[in-house]
């Protein structure tokens, strides 16, 4: 089933995601209906804060992005991150690997046609539980570890603008507060 997603404004996007414990039928529905809103919408991630839920749930399918490659590797092995698409992360942690940062374009379905330049560790490693309620560790770079790192900046109600510099946000910030204004009048 679609889900609405919820704009900037909502203050479920502020609000830090409580951890799932068990994985629960309705817990695997909302799982099913999150990956089939994120592909309808065409994102690369979608975070339970924005369906309206304050979970730490996200996932994020990088397979149809050619031109911003993704590393992925499990146990210092290589594998194809195509393979494990769409990645489903429940409690999600990671830890920067090294001090390589990347400026890199960054939208959100938050954010309808914002878009800007913000610097993340470029290689991570991420620990979390999948659908199943496995442990899942692996190690990513490129644009999967900067999905991964926006959609955990999610849960924890941190919002991708918050990253940009005072310039970017300066800038954008007409088409970010008429978000706001449209978001507040459907919650009104």
């Amino acid at each position: 089933m679609l889900l609405d997603i919820v704009k900037y404004g909502d203050p479920v996007l502020r609000q830090k995601g409580e951890r799932v414990g068990e994985i629960t039928p309705k817990i695997k529905q909302l799982i099913d209906d999150m990956v089939e809103t994120m592909h309808e919408a065409h994102g690369i991630g979608l975070a339970a804060q924005q369906i309206g839920k304050a979970l730490q749930l996200t996932m994020v399918d990088v397979t149809d992005v050619e031109d911003r490659p993704s590393r992925m590797s499990i146990d210092g092995e290589a594998v194809k991150p195509e393979d494990y698409m769409p990645l489903i992360l429940l409690n999600p942690e990671w830890t920067a690997v090294g001090d390589n940062k990347e400026e890199g374009p960054e939208g959100c379905l938050s954010f309808p046609e914002v878009y800007g330049e913000i610097e993340r560790p470029e290689e991570i490693d991420v620990k979390a539980v999948d659908e199943n309620g496995e442990a899942v560790a692996f190690r990513c770079g490129g644009l999967l570890a900067r999905a991964i790192q926006h959609e955990w900046d999610h849960l924890q109600g941190i919002l991708f603008i918050d990253r940009m510099d005072a310039f970017v946000r300066t800038e954008l910030k007409p088409e970010v507060d008429a978000i706001q204004v449209e978001t507040r009048k459907g919650l009104g």
